[in-house]
């Protein structure tokens, strides 16, 4: 079983498995985020055959999903030789639930510059196996595997794989499976119980200076709450080569 099965040219079936965290009867717009970078990589390599990759994944999210049949549809708003921008859509029924843009770009030797001032996290095997069902409903967060060490309330740096494949019977990429749990952070360093306050995010935004490789993702995540109901989830992405990129989130705060 999957995230989701491909209907058609452009569609695509929710499978329970993308069950949500703040409504089961509504996706975790992690993995449908996953399968907007593999309809942007399957639509660039439609067109070309130079392997630009994605720096940025830059997300916009509309609305809820019900776990169910979703169309994609992907523009190149910026055609270029050696950099593009292109923009995705994922919508339901009619309606547009995520807006994408990603910024393709030529790869270049840099071995003997290449380096960053950010820092390493411990690595699985050094971070405690959490179960994050004890805190968050859903069958995507039933879905994956997490070790976590969590050192003060909306500070924590963890690592996540699923041994469910993004998009049934098709080959997709590290970067697209890595996507698909991008969405995770907001919930793996959370700074309130979600039992007593709302905070889900209104966008995703990750540049990536590595692609990513192998199954773990890690995220060294902060999580910020202001005085009017706007909160900020801030992380620096790795994988088992060490940081490869940051995310951010914008949330919106709302006690119940």
């Amino acid at each position: 079983m999957s995230y989701f099965e491909r209907l058609g040219p452009t569609s695509f079936r929710a499978t329970e498995h993308v069950g949500g965290a703040w409504n089961e009867a509504e996706q975790h717009i992690a993995p449908a985020l996953g399968l907007i970078a593999h309809v942007i990589e399957c639509d660039r390599d439609a067109r070309r055959d130079d392997d630009l990759v994605i720096g940025r994944l830059s997300y916009d999210i509309l609305g809820t999903v019900p776990v169910g049949p979703v169309v994609t549809t992907v523009e190149v708003l910026r055609p270029g030789r050696t950099i593009e921008l292109v923009e995705a859509t994922l919508a339901y029924d009619g309606r547009a639930i995520v807006r994408a843009r990603a910024w393709l770009m030529e790869t270049r030797p840099t071995l003997g510059i290449a380096g960053t001032a950010l820092q390493p996290i411990p690595s699985p095997e050094d971070c405690e196996p959490w179960d994050p069902t004890t805190l968050w409903p859903g069958g995507f967060i039933d879905s994956v595997e997490v070790r976590r060490v969590s050192t003060a309330p909306g500070r924590a740096s963890f690592w996540v794989r699923t041994d469910i494949p993004l998009v049934e019977g098709e080959k997709v990429s590290d970067l697209a499976a890595t996507a698909g749990l991008f969405d995770i952070a907001n919930g793996m360093a959370v700074r309130a119980d979600p039992r007593t306050v709302a905070f889900p995010n209104l966008d995703l935004t990750a540049h990536l200076f590595a692609e990513p490789r192998g199954e773990w993702v890690g995220f060294d995540t902060s999580v910020s709450f202001g005085t009017d109901g706007i909160g900020l989830t801030s992380t620096v992405l790795h994988d088992a080569t060490g940081p490869i990129g940051t995310m951010s989130q914008i949330l919106t705060v709302r006690p119940i």
